[in-house]
């Protein structure tokens, strides 16, 4: 879709046209933080020396079955691919020993058991979860490929996900005051969140040190100043997911793919005055999507998209980042 520039409101927060000509400075710097994302992902793989192998014991469909896989290499995906290739397609997170969500494309490092969640479960909850993580995480990707660098967009952090909540959320910063975005710019960011999941990509997870993290995040002062507290808590690691060329700090996990996205509506953009500092003011984007396995009614996902609207009520980004880091960073 191309968007009408000249209809917009506001020059100063337009959405610009997603093609070449409009190739942004914040462009460039992501797709260096991405180049540093695929040096270090590299780096680790080549560390892990001489190849071990590892039992993988499959429980689930079609039949239990047991794997045998490389050591801090193989994925739940490459399990995936040796059960069935809609395994690979339906999955979105991975259960370790009955207990430990993993993604599905993070290296597994011992023998385990492994099961494979999707959205249909009996028991749907972590499927669930990680599928609101990862919204809030790829309409960060969304928001950055889509305002122009006069908007002076930084994104600032994404609150843990809470599906009784009705939407998932996306905090970010904008250099003008009293942004109230149309009908048809969010219907055009509820567009490029389809793209993005047409296209499949692959959502990635790579631990790196606070050192590589800050590099990554060089343009953004709020990613900067959040590090410390994340990598304090996490082993002095701070665990990046990149999809495209897109990068953000997130505990996880996340789903595998952008194709497990299906039905999305980017419903509201809230104004945090409270936060509001040094001409730097914080809105609360929100929105509300299905997997592409659930097909509702439209009455239905009407009354889902009026409730995304009201007002998240999950920590705000104005609260001390050391009291309510588990919050902030999802």
């Amino acid at each position: 879709m191309s968007l009408n520039i000249g209809k917009l409101r506001s020059p100063a927060i337009q959405l610009r046209h997603l093609v070449k000509k409009h190739f942004s400075v914040s462009s460039q710097v992501s797709t260096k933080a991405s180049e540093l994302f695929s040096e270090e992902q590299q780096r680790q793989r080549e560390n892990v020396g001489r190849i071990e192998k590892i039992e993988v014991r499959y429980l689930g469909l079609p039949n239990d079955t047991t794997l045998i896989m490389n050591r801090e290499l193989s994925t739940p995906y490459d399990c995936a691919r040796h059960i069935g290739e809609k395994y690979c397609r339906q999955s979105a997170l991975a259960l370790l020993d009955n207990k430990t969500p993993w993604d599905m494309r993070r290296p597994l490092r011992d023998s385990c058991t492994l099961q494979l969640l999707n959205f249909t479960s009996p028991e749907p909850h972590l499927a669930n979860k990680v599928f609101w993580r990862s919204c809030s995480f790829l309409l960060g990707a969304v928001l950055q490929a889509s305002f122009k660098p006069e908007a002076g967009l930084y994104l600032h952090s994404f609150p843990k996900p809470n599906i009784k909540s009705g939407s998932f959320v996306h905090d970010v910063v904008l250099a003008q005051e009293h942004w109230n975005p149309t009908v048809s710019e969010l219907r055009t960011l509820s567009i490029e969140m389809i793209k993005l999941s047409q296209k499949d990509l692959p959502i990635e997870r790579l631990d790196v040190s606070s050192d590589l993290a800050v590099e990554m995040f060089s343009d953004n002062p709020f990613k900067r100043e959040q590090i410390p507290s994340v990598a304090a808590g996490n082993n002095g690691q701070v665990t990046v997911y990149r999809v495209g060329d897109h990068l953000d700090i997130s505990k996880g996990p996340m789903m595998g793919s952008t194709g497990l996205l299906g039905r999305c509506t980017i419903s509201a953009a809230h104004p945090i005055r409270d936060a509001n500092e040094n001409a730097k003011f914080f809105y609360r984007m929100q929105g509300v999507a299905l997997p592409a396995a659930l097909r509702i009614g439209h009455f239905a996902y009407n009354v889902l998209e009026n409730r995304s609207r009201k007002l998240n009520s999950a920590k705000l980004p104005n609260e001390p980042f050391e009291d309510a880091a588990a919050e902030q960073v999802a």
